[in-house]
């Protein structure tokens, strides 16, 4: 008996969409991400590319749990040696102004780091808004659980 390992060349692809209205952001995070690896097919691989598309709408109506919108802060710096390099971002304020940003950075942070993370990372796509472009690709809806 052989084990089955799957190739690029017998992995079909699906798209999915997912409503984040309501959603908290990290059970959200975690099954795109799932998705986005292949974890749910059985011909899961794990050195291999397998998982589908996911199209996010209504990134600006996630919810998070406790006081997350204000004490949460995305921390960044730009390299130049002293404080002034450091600049601190709330939730509430990254929210306002990109809120496709906060769900495109809790899935990349749960996705395999490296070329093959990248690779998955770049079949997630985000909206802000109930609109997408991605009609022609018939995506199914795909549910949150929890």
């Amino acid at each position: 008996m052989k084990s089955y390992m799957a190739n690029p060349d017998t992995i079909q692809k699906k798209w999915y969409v997912v409503d984040a209205d309501g959603v908290v952001l990290g059970r959200l995070a975690s099954q795109v991400a799932a998705v986005l690896r292949g974890k749910n097919k059985p011909e899961y691989t794990p050195f291999l590319d397998c998982g589908d598309y996911v199209i996010v709408v209504n990134a600006d109506k996630i919810k998070v749990t406790g006081r997350k919108m204000d004490r949460k802060i995305y921390r960044s710096h730009s390299l130049y040696i002293g404080g002034s390099g450091l600049r601190e971002v709330t939730l509430r304020e990254k929210m306002e102004k990109k809120p496709e940003w906060v769900i495109e950075n809790a899935v990349r942070g749960m996705l395999p780091k490296g070329s093959l993370g990248e690779s998955m990372f770049t079949k997630l796509h985000v909206y802000a808004g109930p609109d997408h472009n991605h009609q022609a690709q018939k995506p199914e809806v795909l549910e949150i659980k929890g």
